[in-house]
């Protein structure tokens, strides 16, 4: 019987995902597998949402955000009935192999179905980068080039307005966007859940940059900090600028994925069929040191990627 592939994305959406499902069906095809596509992740593998897929069906994705296969984060696949209903569904289908898209909830899921019998790879698909066993996650550079791109418009209006603009970016509880994108646009100051500075020293900061003549200033807010209204409460109240608060949101999610993503997304769905192949399953498949490599999930598990704090103490002292 031809081995069929299963693939799926679970979780938060991020930019590259449909370079990755494009990158397994097209493989997989090429290798001989039939692949089948599941709609909106666990959920849809207790539902039975199996599609079959082809190469055709994955034609003209890849520079678009989201995922075509839909996504969701599923309270019944946790449960013990909706867990025997996924297994029962995957049986049913006669799926070898389910190649699953998604963060460390995803791959917690994968593992637990790989305890169960069922051979499984993840691909780390997160904007947050904050994925343990990978140093960078599919999603991560589109959402950072959406914070620039944001963060130099507000700035037009910043300076004109001669405001302290405080943009609050997603982070919960890592900092890599707002630490990455920080640097990158030249924020003065930087709030990160790993690293929360004290609101006495931004407001210190913020009129030692303004006696040396800079009329505005940006700071970046992890969401995971504090909340960015609360930041300019206090800056307010203890200062005399006047502040203006953004709220990035969604939009970090969407949008054409960046050439690195769609680069590392294509190259990390090929290297899961490549480990299909070699019967080298229940792996991450993950980025360490420029390199893609495949781990172990207990191993993956154990090792998780931090903020630099040599970037962090860079991005505050050329913030000056």
């Amino acid at each position: 019987m031809v081995k069929r592939i299963a693939v799926l994305t679970s979780g938060g959406d991020a930019p590259g995902m449909n370079a990755v499902i494009r990158a397994v069906v097209r493989k997989g095809i090429h290798h001989g597998f039939e692949v089948f596509g599941v709609q909106r992740g666990y959920e849809g593998v207790i539902q039975g949402d199996f599609h079959l897929m082809t190469d055709h069906s994955v034609g003209g994705i890849i520079q678009h955000g989201g995922t075509v296969l839909k996504t969701a984060r599923s309270e019944a696949f946790k449960t013990e009935e909706g867990f025997a209903a996924a297994l029962q569904q995957l049986k049913a289908h006669y799926i070898d192999y389910l190649v699953v898209i998604g963060g460390d909830g995803s791959m917690a899921g994968a593992a637990k179905l790989t305890e169960a019998g069922i051979a499984t790879i993840v691909v780390p698909g997160t904007i947050d980068n904050d994925m343990a066993g990978t140093e960078y996650t599919i999603g991560f550079d589109t959402a950072l080039n959406t914070v620039l791109e944001a963060v130099n418009k507000i700035r037009d209006t910043a300076a004109s307005h001669e405001r302290v603009a405080i943009v609050e970016v997603m982070g919960r509880s890592a900092g890599h966007i707002a630490l990455m994108a920080g640097l990158a646009c030249g924020a003065e100051a930087i709030l990160l859940p790993e690293e929360p500075l004290d609101i006495g020293t931004v407001c210190e900061r913020l009129i030692k940059s303004h006696s040396r003549g800079k009329l505005y200033s940006i700071i970046l807010v992890a969401e995971g900090v504090a909340k960015g209204f609360d930041i300019a409460g206090e800056i307010s109240a203890k200062t005399k600028f006047e502040t203006h608060v953004t709220v990035l949101g969604y939009i970090q999610r969407g949008g054409n994925p960046t050439a690195t993503d769609n680069i590392i997304a294509s190259r990390m769905g090929a290297a899961a069929v490549d480990n299909i192949l070699q019967d080298n399953v229940n792996q991450l498949i993950a980025w360490q040191q420029g390199q893609i490599v495949a781990l172990p999930y207990d191993a993956a598990v154990k090792t998780k990627h931090g903020i630099d704090l040599s970037i962090y103490e860079l991005a505050g002292i050329l913030a000056r």
